[in-house]
């Protein structure tokens, strides 16, 4: 070959090997970024979702007898307690009240509680107007998320928009209570009703007090339930009320809240649980996720199953419409109820257990709540 002609082949061949090293890198970058293999990176979501769904719930409880029952009570009990942080109600606090009215069958009282260094509680008072002034057995009836607050729960039917919220849940639970002989006590939460400027927040309200909240190194979860403990307190306080005859119930936000108060305070002798019967692992993989039911830690011990387990071994019903949309019957809530069973088990009071699976949507139901209350409040 000619010397002209091997240096044109050099040439060739080095512009060759520049085009297939070229070309490879191009297909390894492919390959690393996913676009050959079909796969986009992970977004947070997916990331989330799959961390979630491995949570290990270290503490979960897995005895069978009594003393294992009571001795995991008492440590779950103290890692909530560690997680919220202090939710004890004041001690001492001024009655304020604001308005009250006797109506044909109950009087109510719009009532604020003010305390030092306490954001201040409104509550309604119900009490029954049938004479009898001492002894009475008394509940606390816990809204959920909704613009009108305590207002529903109250039977605030005079109120403009409120008959129609209480129609499409049945959700003035807290005047059905009163009208059955108790006195009942509806504190307004955080951030809803009275206690919300919606207009300053752009956003959910439950999303944003979650994060503002966090920033100064406060649980919304664990303000609510120290004021649902100061209303039991309230209750308490009361002449009107046997203060060992005390239950607790709330539909949706309203049951998750019942459910942690229950769990933290033993005063309460007995609740009633609606529309929430989900697991935190269930409500993180959904779309939306409420700010207000989220403790931060919570999943590395345990979920709500656990906490609903704190309740042990006092009487419960836990309520689920079939129609419910907010609970995705997946499986989440067989293993809600097949942890719950095995703690009543453990404390051999399986029949303090109670479930209302009636047919509905998300709304507060009542046939069995109602004469449970009947029945460990009123004997």
């Amino acid at each position: 070959m000619a010397a002209g002609q091997l240096d044109r082949f050099s040439e060739y061949d080095t512009v060759q090997n520049r085009i297939v090293c070229f070309l490879l890198t191009f297909l390894l970058l492919l390959v690393f970024s996913g676009s050959l293999t079909g796969q986009d990176a992970q977004t947070i979501n997916d990331v989330i979702q799959q961390q979630v769904g491995k949570a290990k719930l270290y503490m979960q409880f897995d005895g069978k007898e009594i003393h294992e029952a009571e001795q995991w009570h008492d440590e779950f009990h103290s890692k909530i307690n560690h997680l919220l942080g202090s939710t004890y109600p004041p001690q001492r606090w001024e009655t304020v009240m604001v308005s009250g009215k006797k109506l044909e069958d109950h009087t109510r009282y719009e009532i604020l509680l003010k305390a030092k260094n306490v954001p201040d509680l409104p509550l309604y008072l119900l009490i029954p107007s049938d004479g009898v002034s001492r002894g009475r057995p008394a509940v606390v009836a816990i809204h959920g998320h909704g613009e009108y607050g305590h207002h529903s729960v109250a039977g605030r039917h005079d109120m403009q928009g409120v008959s129609e919220a209480i129609e499409k849940a049945n959700y003035d639970y807290g005047l059905q209570f009163v009208r059955r002989g108790y006195v009942v006590v509806c504190p307004c939460l955080i951030p809803f009703g009275d206690r919300v400027d919606a207009a300053k927040y752009g956003s959910d309200p439950c999303a944003v007090t979650f994060v503002r909240m966090m920033a100064a190194g406060r649980v919304p979860l664990a303000e609510n339930v120290r004021d649902i403990r100061w209303a039991v307190s309230f209750l308490q306080s009361r002449s009107e009320v046997d203060p060992k005859k005390i239950g607790c119930a709330g539909l949706s936000y309203g049951g998750r809240m019942t459910m942690m108060a229950t769990a933290l305070d033993d005063r309460i002798q007995v609740a009633a649980i609606s529309g929430a019967l989900n697991l935190l692992q269930e409500r993180t993989s959904l779309r939306y996720s409420c700010g207000l039911q989220i403790i931060p830690g919570l999943l590395k011990y345990g979920d709500y199953s656990e906490i609903g387990s704190l309740i042990a071994p006092r009487p419960v019903v836990w309520e689920m419409g079939d129609e419910d949309q907010l609970i995705v019957k997946n499986g989440w809530d067989e293993k809600f109820k097949n942890r719950l069973e095995r703690i009543y088990a453990a404390y051999e009071k399986p029949d303090n257990l109670h479930y209302d699976h009636f047919q509905g949507g998300h709304r507060w139901n009542g046939e069995v709540a109602f004469p449970l209350f009947d029945q460990v409040l009123k004997d």
